[in-house]
C-alpha cells in the first residue's frame, strides 16, 4: 500500500530543493493533490488521526494560497506536522516570485470537497447527506436545523394537557410487544421523568421491540391523547437521548432527515465537521463592517446557529448570517443597477401637446397615480439612460393604458416598441386592447402586429421582415419575439407583463435585440412598500395603488361547507342571466395524502350531477400548452359557461362576462394567491362576486380568509400577507431568478432588511466593484452566488 506521509515528503523535498518553493512539484500545484491525499491518509491511518490528516491538508493549501515570500515559512510548518525533529532537504536554487493567490482559495477548494471524506461517512451516508442538500462540506455546514428544542422549556409529565403537541424528555420504564384481537402489532412503552408516567404506544411498528428498551432516556414529540381518563401519546416522533445530549439548560438543533439517515449520528457529524472548518474560515465580512452592524464572526454564527448556548446566541447567529446572505442580494441587485445606469439610452420625448391631446382623445380621465406614473417614466425615456422600471398595480388599476401611451410615444419618435406576454391568449388580449387604445390615441396611429406561436407561413416572414425594416413599429407577441430570426430596426422600449412568468434568459434575449433599450416590466401583484427595494432594489418603481373611476367592487363571502349547494345555485342564477363563472380546486387529481377536492374528478361530478345542461370546462397544469390555450380560449369567447380549473388560473385573461369565482378549499390557498383569483372577475361593468368556500379553516387560514373578505385593496392585503408571514417567506413565493437563500427567506425583521440595504449602499458608494482588499471576500462571494446574472444574464 503507497504510504501517504511518505508520499508527501518526496513531494516537499522536491519543492524545497528542486523547485525553491514555487509549487510545482505537483501538477497544478500542492493543493490540487489535498483531496486524493486527505482520502488516502485517512484510510490508512484511521478515525483516531483524522484531526491531524485534517490539519495536514489545512497547511497544503495554505502552502499552494500564500504568496511567494510566505511559502518557505508554510513549508517549515508543514515539514514540522510530518517529521518532526527530522532534518529539512538542502534547496539548490534561490527562491522564486509567484502571484499571490486570492484569499481563502484553498479553504474554498476544501469546501468543494464531497462528504464522502469526512470521517464516518463514506459512499452511502454520503447519499443520504446529498438528499437533504449536503453534497459537499460546505454544504454541510450550512445545513442549517429546521427547528430547535429547547431542554430548558421542556414540559414535564405532570404539566401535560390533552390535545397540545409537546416534546418531553424521559426514561423507558417498561416496553414491549402485544397483539390485538384483530392480530395488530402494539408496541407498549411507559415513560417516566420525576413528575410522573405516561402510557405510549406504537402501532404496526414491531421492529421498535430491538429499539426502545428499558432505561434508555428517550425525547418524544407528538400530540397528548387521552384514552380511559389516562394521558396517553399515539405513535409520536421519538428519538435516545445521550448523556452528552442532556446539557441543562440546552437548545438541541433538529436538522431535515431522509430515511436511514439518524439525529444523532448527523448532529455528532455537524459538530465533528464545525471543529475542523469553523475557525478556518474566512470571513467575508470586514471587521469594519461587523462592528458597526454588531455582528458576529462567521465561526461565532456558525457555532451559534447549529449548536446555540441559549437564545440570545441562537438570535444572534441568525441575524449575522440573514444579514450576510441579504447583503450579497443587495449588492448584485445595485450593481445590476450601476451597471445599467451607466450605459447610454436613447433619448425619447413626446411630440409637443401629446399629452394635452391625448387627455382630448380619451373616453376617460387618467387616474392620479397613471400620471404620476407616467410623469416618471418620461422623464427615464427623455434621460439619455436606459429605463430599468417596475410598474406595479392591482388587478384593473390601468396598467395596460400607461404601457400603451408609452410604446405609442416610442412609435412617433421613429422607434419600436415590444410587448411580451407569457401566453398567447394573453398576448392575443393585450393585441385587441393596444388595437382599441391606439385607434382613440392622437393621430397618426402607429401599425402593430401580433407574433406567437401560432403565426406562421407568409404571415410570419412579412412581420419578421418588417421589424428588420422598421416598417412595423410596435409588436405584442409571446417567447416567439426572443427568436434567433427575429431582428428588429431600431427598438428602443421592451415591456415585458407578469415578468415573473419569465425566465432570466428569456428576459435578457428579448432586452438583446436592441442597442440598450428602454424596459419596463409590469406586475399585478402587490409588493409592499417596506419591501419594495428588498425585492426589487435592481428598478425604479412605479405604483398605480387607484381604480379607474366606474369599477364597482367586488363582493367576497366566506362560506362553510354547508353553503356549497347555495353557492352553486347561485352560479345557476348568474348563468341563466348570461354570464359565466369559474370555480377553483387546489388540486389536480385527487390524493390520498391531503384532504381536498380535486379538478378532474370534480369537473366530472359538476358536469353530470350539478350543471347538467351546462357546459362545464376543464383547465389544469397537466394539460399542454395548446389544450389550455384551447381551454381558456373557448371560455372567453363564451363558449363554456363554467371553467373548473386550479391555480393555472391565478394570472390569466381578461373575461369581462365572468361575475363569479368560486373557491373551493379556500383554505388551502395563500392570500397573495387568493386575491389574484378574485381578480379574474370584476372585469366588466356587472356586478361581481367572489365565494370563499372553506373546509376546514382555524388559526391562519381563517384569518386570511376574513382579511381577503373585509378589503379589495391589494396593498393593504399584500401588508397583511407580510405582517402574517414575515418579509422572508413572503419574499420567498417571489423569487423567481434570484439566487436560492436559505435564512433570508426566513427573515420577520424589516428593519434589519433595510439596514442591510443601507449597508449595501454605503459599500458600493466607496468601493463600486469591490476591489478593495477587505472588500475581496465579499466579491467572491457575490460573484458566486450571482453567477447566472455574471454569465450574461439578469433578473429583471
Amino acid at each position: 500500500m503507497v504510504e501517504p506521509l511518505e508520499t508527501l515528503k518526496k513531494m516537499l523535498t522536491l519543492e524545497k530543493r528542486d523547485y525553491a518553493f514555487r509549487d510545482r512539484a505537483v501538477a497544478g500545484g500542492l493543493a490540487r493533490y489535498v483531496g486524493t491525499w486527505q482520502k488516502q491518509a485517512v484510510r490508512v491511518y484511521g478515525a483516531e488521526r483524522v484531526d491531524w490528516v485534517a490539519e495536514v491538508a489545512r497547511r497544503m493549501e495554505e502552502y499552494s494560497a500564500g504568496p511567494a515570500a510566505v511559502r518557505p515559512e508554510c513549508w517549515q510548518q508543514l515539514w514540522a506536522l510530518l517529521a518532526p525533529g527530522e532534518e529539512e532537504p538542502v534547496p539548490i536554487a534561490p527562491p522564486a516570485q509567484a502571484q499571490p493567490v486570492p484569499s481563502g482559495a484553498s479553504v474554498g477548494r476544501g469546501l468543494r470537497a464531497a462528504t464522502d471524506l469526512l470521517p464516518g461517512v463514506g459512499e452511502k451516508r454520503a447519499k443520504l447527506l446529498a438528499k437533504v442538500g449536503a453534497k459537499t462540506i460546505g454544504d454541510l455546514l450550512t445545513l442549517y436545523p429546521h427547528r430547535y428544542e429547547d431542554y430548558s422549556k421542556l414540559k414535564t409529565i405532570d404539566r401535560l394537557e390533552f390535545g397540545e403537541r409537546v416534546t418531553l424528555l424521559a426514561s423507558v420504564w417498561e416496553a414491549g410487544v402485544r397483539k390485538t384481537r384483530g392480530g395488530r402489532s402494539l408496541f407498549h412503552a411507559i415513560l417516566s421523568d420525576d413528575t410522573g408516567t405516561l402510557e405510549i404506544t406504537w402501532f404496526n411498528q414491531p421492529y421498535l421491540q430491538g429499539l426502545i428498551k428499558p432505561g434508555m432516556q428517550l425525547r418524544v414529540r407528538g400530540k397528548v391523547d387521552e384514552y380511559l381518563g389516562r394521558l396517553t401519546m399515539n405513535s409520536p416522533q421519538w428519538e435516545r437521548i445521550g448523556q452528552d445530549d442532556l446539557g441543562t439548560p440546552q437548545i438541541l438543533p433538529i436538522y431535515p432527515l431522509t430515511e436511514g439517515l439518524a439525529a444523532r449520528w448527523l448532529r455528532k457529524l455537524m459538530r465533528q465537521t464545525l471543529s475542523v472548518w469553523a475557525a478556518r474560515l474566512p470571513d467575508p465580512l470586514p471587521e469594519y463592517l461587523r462592528e458597526r452592524h454588531q455582528l458576529l464572526s462567521t465561526e461565532q454564527a456558525l457555532w451559534g446557529i447549529h449548536f446555540p448556548q441559549d437564545a440570545e446566541r441562537l438570535k444572534a447567529a441568525r441575524r449575522r448570517l440573514i444579514f450576510e446572505e441579504t447583503l450579497y442580494l443587495q449588492l448584485g441587485l445595485l450593481r445590476q443597477k450601476q451597471q445599467w445606469k451607466a450605459e447610454p439610452g436613447r433619448e425619447v420625448k413626446p411630440p409637443l401637446d401629446y399629452l394635452k391631446a391625448l387627455a382630448a382623445e380619451l373616453p376617460y380621465e387618467l387616474t392620479a397615480a397613471q400620471r404620476r406614473s407616467l410623469n416618471e417614466m418620461m422623464a427615464d425615456l427623455a434621460s439619455g439612460r436606459p429605463m430599468n422600471r417596475l410598474l406595479q398595480g392591482d388587478v384593473g388599476s390601468g396598467k395596460t393604458v400607461v404601457a400603451a401611451i408609452l410604446m405609442d410615444i416610442v412609435a412617433l419618435e421613429g422607434y419600436q416598441a415590444a410587448l411580451m406576454a407569457p401566453t398567447e391568449i394573453l398576448a392575443e388580449q393585450h393585441y385587441q386592447t393596444l388595437l382599441q387604445l391606439l385607434a382613440i390615441f392622437p393621430a397618426p396611429h402607429p401599425g402593430i402586429r401580433l407574433l406567437t406561436g401560432s403565426v406562421s407561413g407568409e404571415a410570419r416572414e412579412e412581420i419578421y421582415a418588417g421589424l428588420a425594416s422598421g416598417s412595423v413599429q410596435l409588436v405584442v407577441g409571446t417567447h416567439a419575439l426572443i427568436q434567433e430570426a427575429v431582428e428588429f430596426d431600431e427598438l428602443a422600449l421592451v415591456v415585458v407583463d407578469e415578468q415573473h412568468r419569465f425566465g432570466v434568459e428569456q428576459r435578457g434575449a428579448l432586452r438583446q435585440k436592441g442597442y440598450n433599450p428602454h424596459l419596463l416590466v409590469m406586475t399585478a401583484t402587490p409588493i409592499p412598500r417596506s419591501l419594495e427595494l428588498t425585492l426589487w432594489g435592481h428598478l425604479d418603481v412605479s405604483v398605480l395603488d387607484e381604480l379607474p373611476p366606474g369599477r364597482q367592487p367586488i363582493q367576497t363571502r366566506v362560506l362553510a361547507p354547508w353553503h356549497r349547494e347555495r353557492a352553486y345555485a347561485f352560479i345557476r342564477k348568474e348563468v341563466a342571466q348570461g354570464r359565466q363563472a369559474f370555480i377553483i380546486y387546489p388540486l389536480v387529481e385527487e390524493s390520498e395524502k391531503i384532504e381536498a377536492r380535486a379538478a378532474v374528478v370534480e369537473y366530472e361530478r359538476l358536469q353530470k350531477e350539478v350543471f347538467p345542461s351546462l357546459q362545464v370546462g376543464l383547465l389544469h397544469g397537466r394539460m399542454s400548452g395548446a389544450d389550455k390555450e384551447a381551454g381558456m380560449s373557448a371560455f372567453a369567447r363564451g363558449e363554456v359557461d363554467i371553467l373548473v380549473a386550479t391555480s393555472v388560473v391565478e394570472v390569466g385573461v381578461d373575461v369581462p362576462n365572468a361575475t363569479v369565482m368560486l373557491v373551493d378549499g379556500a383554505e388551502r390557498f395563500g392570500l397573495s394567491q387568493l386575491h389574484q383569483f378574485r381578480g379574474r372577475v370584476g372585469r366588466g361593468a356587472q356586478q361581481s362576486y367572489c365565494l370563499l368556500l372553506a373546509q376546514n379553516a382555524s388559526g391562519r387560514a381563517a384569518e386570511r380568509l376574513q382579511a381577503l373578505e373585509a378589503t379589495n385593496d391589494g396593498f393593504v392585503l399584500a401588508e397583511k400577507d407580510l405582517e402574517m408571514r414575515g418579509p422572508g417567506e413572503f419574499l420567498g413565493t417571489r423569487q423567481s431568478g434570484f439566487p436560492e437563500l436559505p435564512l433570508a427567506m426566513q427573515a420577520r425583521d424589516t428593519r434589519l432588511l433595510h439596514e442591510v440595504r443601507e449597508a449595501a449602499e454605503r459599500l458600493l458608494a466607496v468601493d463600486s466593484d469591490l476591489s478593495r482588499l477587505e472588500h475581496r471576500g465579499l466579491a467572491l462571494r457575490v460573484a458566486e452566488l450571482w453567477n447566472p446574472a455574471a454569465s450574461g444574464g439578469d433578473v429583471s
